[in-house]
């Protein structure tokens, strides 16, 4: 278990709301070419499970946060509960069997 996990993320950090469900959190950085694959990744599973957002934070934007949360790399993907609790957190290029799990623990 991580240190974050249980830590709750809501619009204020987030900049919008949560899903209804759960919530994919990905953070990125302009020229991250792995950001680019996994919004796809992330939207798309988001756009099959009902209930699911997938919100993108340009880490360079939101350093506070960055800091906050140890963001050492991006892609870094946080899944939200649907309180927003962040129940799991991977580094890099997630792949779409992976989310769907991690999801599994989140709905």
């Amino acid at each position: 278990m991580s240190d974050d996990e249980g830590r709750r993320l809501g619009e204020a950090e987030l900049g919008t709301g949560l899903g209804r469900r759960a919530t994919l959190v990905q953070f990125s950085s302009a020229f991250c070419q792995p950001c680019r694959a996994t919004r796809r990744t992330l939207a798309e599973v988001a756009a099959m499970v009902d209930g699911v957002a997938h919100v993108e934070i340009d880490a360079e934007e939101r350093l506070a946060l960055v800091r906050e949360l140890r963001i050492a790399r991006t892609p870094t993907v946080l899944v939200l509960d649907a309180r927003g609790a962040i129940v799991r957190r991977a580094e890099g290029q997630p792949r779409r069997a992976d989310v769907i799990a991690a999801l599994g623990e989140a709905v």
